[in-house]
C-alpha cells in the first residue's frame, strides 16, 4: 500500500480525543487511523497540545500490534503508513473498554476500598467499562453487556463473544507483560478495545495501544512511572512539566521497538538414525518454523557410529547457542539415550513408529537407564512444541506464540460449540 501522503482519503468516519479515522476509497475494507498531537485526561476534562505525540503514539501502537500479530493475535492493524498514521481493517467498534490488571492501583482502589495498593491479581483481573464520556465510562458487568444485545457489523454480542473478548484480554495482557519484563519494566494494567471486522464479521483487537493505554513501572517502582499517569498527576501545566511528560512517552516509544526482538536465541537439532526418517524429521522442522525456531537436520547412528554421534553433539555444544536435541530413531532407539547420557542439553525422543513393530519398539525410547532424562513424544508437531516451551522460558517471542496458540485453540472450540448449539436449536 502507499504511504499516507499518497493515500486518497475519503470521508472522516470518526474523530476521537486523540485520533481521526478516514475511509480509504482505493482500499476497500480498510481505514486510516491518524493520531493527533493531543493528550487528555479525565475524559478530556484536561486537554493539552503535545508536539510530536502523534508520531510517538503511532510508533508505539505499530510496534505493539506487530508484536501481537506475529504472536498470532487477530488484530485490525495492517501496516504503519506514515509517522502519525497506520492502516487498519475497517471495524465497527464495540463500545467497551476492557481493562486487565496485575496490580491494584488507581481507580480500582477507589471502587474497592480496603484493598491495599500493590495487591496482585492471579490470574490478572478483568473489568469492563461502557464508553460513555458524559457518564464517566461506567463499569459494566458481563450480564449488562450480554443483556444489551449489541449488534456490531451484523454480529450480536452474546455470551460467546463476551467470553472470547475476556479470554483475549488476559492473553494480550500476559503477552505484553512478558515482553515488558525483558526491559525490567512492570506492566501494571492496561485497557484495550475490540471491533468487528465489517468484512469478515469476526472480533479483532482494534483501536490503538499506546502510552495512554497502560501503566508502566520500570523496575516495578511506581515513582519511576513512564505512562500517561505522569500527565494526570500534574498539579500545574507548565512547559517544563509537558516536556517531562513527553520525555516519558519518548522513553516508552524507544523501548517498545526492543520488544520485537529477543536476545535469547536457540535452535533445534534433529538427529535421525537413518535418512529413511527424513519425512518424519521434516515435519518437526516445519513445526519449529511456526515458532520461528531454527532447526537443523543431521543423520547419525548411535549404534553404528557412536563416535560420530558424539562428535556432532560436541559441535553444537561448542558454539554457545542454546540447543534442544530431538532424536529420531526407530527399532531399538539408542540415539536418544546416548545423547541424554552425554550432554546437559535437553533431549527429546520422537521415534517414527511403524504399524508392525511400533508397539514393541517404543519401549526403547520410554524405558531409560537410570541417570537419563530424555522425554518421549510421538508426534513430530508435539516434539517441536515441547522444544518451543523450553525456549519460551527465556524467549518472550516464542512464549507469546505458545500463549496465542492456547487462546486461538480455546476460541475455535468455543465457536464450534456455539455453532453446534445453533444448529441443534
Amino acid at each position: 500500500m502507499e504511504s499516507s501522503a499518497e493515500l486518497r482519503l475519503g470521508k472522516k468516519l470518526n474523530e476521537g480525543k486523540t485520533k481521526e479515522v478516514y475511509e480509504l476509497p482505493d482500499h476497500p475494507g480498510c481505514v486510516l487511523m491518524l493520531s493527533k498531537d493531543q493528550i487528555t485526561a479525565g475524559n478530556a476534562a484536561r486537554k493539552d497540545h503535545m508536539e510530536g505525540k502523534a508520531s510517538i503514539s503511532n510508533n508505539t501502537t505499530s510496534c505493539i500490534f506487530k508484536l501481537l500479530q506475529e504472536a498470532g493475535i487477530k488484530t485490525a492493524f495492517v501496516k504503519k503508513s506514515s509517522a502519525a498514521a497506520f492502516i487498519a481493517t475497517h471495524c465497527e467498534m464495540i463500545p467497551i473498554e476492557w481493562v486487565c490488571r496485575r496490580i491494584a492501583t488507581g481507580s480500582f482502589l477507589k471502587r474497592n476500598p480496603g484493598v491495599p495498593e500493590g495487591y496482585k491479581f492471579y490470574p490478572p483481573k478483568v473489568e469492563m467499562f461502557f464508553k460513555d464520556d458524559a457518564n464517566n465510562d461506567p463499569q459494566w458487568s458481563e450480564e449488562q453487556l450480554i443483556s444489551t444485545k449489541m449488534n456490531c457489523a451484523g454480529l450480536v454480542i452474546g455470551q460467546t463473544e463476551v467470553d472470547i473478548m475476556c479470554h483475549s484480554t488476559v492473553a494480550i495482557f500476559e503477552i505484553l507483560e512478558k515482553a515488558w519484563a525483558t526491559q525490567d519494566c512492570t506492566l501494571v494494567d492496561m485497557k484495550i478495545e475490540f471491533g468487528v471486522d465489517v468484512t469478515k464479521k469476526e472480533i479483532v483487537l482494534a483501536d490503538v495501544i499506546d502510552n495512554d493505554s497502560w501503566r508502566l513501572w520500570p523496575a516495578g517502582d511506581k515513582t519511576q512511572q513512564k505512562d500517561k499517569q505522569t500527565y494526570r498527576d500534574l498539579k500545574e501545566i507548565t512547559p517544563e512539566a509537558m516536556q517531562m511528560v513527553k520525555r516519558n512517552f519518548e522513553w516508552v516509544a524507544d523501548r517498545v521497538e526492543l520488544l520485537l526482538t529477543s536476545a535469547n536465541q536457540g535452535r533445534v537439532v534433529v538427529l535421525m538414525g537413518s535418512i529413511s526418517d527424513l519425512v518424519h524429521c521434516e515435519k518437526i522442522k516445519k513445526s519449529c518454523a511456526n515458532y520461528s525456531i531454527p532447526c537443523e537436520l543431521r543423520v547419525t547412528s548411535a549404534h553404528k557410529g557412536p563416535d560420530e554421534t558424539l562428535r556432532i553433539k560436541a559441535e553444537y555444544e561448542g558454539d554457545g547457542i542454546p540447543t534442544v536435541f530431538v532424536a529420531v530413531a526407530g527399532r531399538s532407539n539408542g540415539l536418544g539415550p546416548v545423547m541424554s547420557g552425554n550432554t546437559a542439553y535437553p533431549v527429546i525422543n520422537c521415534p517414527p513408529l511403524t504399524a508392525d513393530w511400533g508397539a514393541q519398539d517404543v519401549w526403547s525410547s520410554l524405558r531409560m537407564p537410570s541417570g537419563l532424562g530424555c522425554s518421549t513424544v510421538l508426534s513430530p508437531e508435539a516434539a517441536a512444541q515441547f522444544a518451543a516451551q523450553i525456549f519460551g522460558l527465556n524467549n518472550h517471542l516464542i512464549w507469546s506464540k505458545l500463549r496465542s496458540c492456547t487462546l486461538n485453540t480455546w476460541i475455535s472450540l468455543k465457536q464450534a460449540d456455539a455453532k453446534l448449539r445453533e444448529c441443534s436449536m
